[in-house]
């Protein structure tokens, strides 16, 4: 693990790895490119771990009265599922140190979702692959997708905005908790939040923190903030952030100032520009006049940006 960069589970052949059914590799350029700058991709490919081979034979999805099982294709008497299973919790320490998990879509093993199960040789894209669902039951907070959806701008962003929370948030537990710095924490992600949710108001949540409950409150706390930020940020709500971030300029700037700030996030409401116009031209603002609230806020730099994941949304 190289501990410069951010530790990412990852489905083996999305990496090159010839660990495919048939010997060959999904090599995915993005990944390897662009995120292995940021990511410490640390491979795992649960069917070769079982001692299945490369190349094997076929696997899929099928609906028994056991439940789904995952059976091979050509013989129907191989069944890996215990297997599979027995891998993922076997991995259960590995996976905890992980801040995220890109999956190989469609797997049978490794699928997040829509895989297809087989009813009467009929199928529906309504299954989890086996060892997905086993490592994502076992660690509910870690941020998973798929490379497929890794396409989508949105997705794509969402995505690497929750590696680096939990990524923020394990070093947070490292330092050690506190409720000071569980609030400044809060604190630091609250417009994030807002982008996602504004309707989850997790600083009452903080409200009755104390030395002596720290941890349980802790836990509730990163548990709900996690899964408000699966839900993708919509244009709105970034434009509800927006305008309240303005907010805090609105003493400083010149009337056309104000006017030009006010027309860019209206640009971006319309979809005209990207979430990046407005938010370059606020931190221009605020390096003018400068506030420690908006300045501390993860909202204005999330992530680093040489990503470039806002210059699409």
């Amino acid at each position: 693990m190289n501990m410069n960069k951010i530790p990412i589970g990852i489905s083996s052949c999305l990496l090159g790895q010839p660990v495919r059914y048939d010997g060959g590799h999904k090599l995915d350029s993005y990944i390897t490119g662009t995120l292995a700058q940021y990511f410490d991709l640390i491979p795992f490919c649960p069917e070769v771990a079982i001692g299945m081979g490369t190349p094997r034979p076929t696997i899929q999805l099928v609906k028994t009265g056991d439940g789904i099982r995952s059976l091979g294709v050509k013989n129907a008497d191989m069944d890996v599922t215990e297997s599979l299973q027995g891998y993922a919790d076997r991995q259960k320490q590995a996976h905890g140190s992980l801040c995220g998990y890109i999956l190989k879509k469609d797997s049978p093993s490794c699928g997040m979702e829509r895989v297809k199960v087989y009813s009467n040789n009929q199928p529906q894209k309504i299954g989890i692959g086996i060892y997905a669902e086993i490592m994502m039951r076992n660690h509910p907070l870690l941020p998973v997708e798929e490379e497929g959806r890794l396409g989508d701008p949105r997705l794509r962003e969402n995505f690497i905005q929750r590696v680096y929370v939990l990524h923020r948030w394990k070093q947070l537990l490292a330092e050690g908790l506190s409720p000071s710095r569980l609030t400044r924490f809060h604190a630091r992600h609250k417009l994030i939040v807002m982008s996602h949710d504004s309707t989850i108001e997790l600083g009452q949540l903080l409200a009755s923190v104390t030395k002596s409950n720290v941890g349980d409150v802790a836990q509730t706390y990163i548990a709900q903030l996690m899964k408000t930020l699966k839900k993708v940020a919509s244009r709105k709500s970034h434009v509800n952030v927006l305008q309240h971030i303005q907010g805090y300029l609105k003493k400083e700037l010149e009337a056309d100032d104000k006017a030009e700030l006010y027309e860019l996030i209206e640009r971006y409401r319309q979809g005209e520009v990207p979430l990046i116009v407005p938010l370059t031209l606020i931190k221009h603002h605020f390096r003018k006049n400068p506030d420690p609230y908006s300045e501390d806020s993860y909202y204005m730099s999330p992530y680093p940006q040489a990503l470039q994941l806002i210059n699409s949304l």
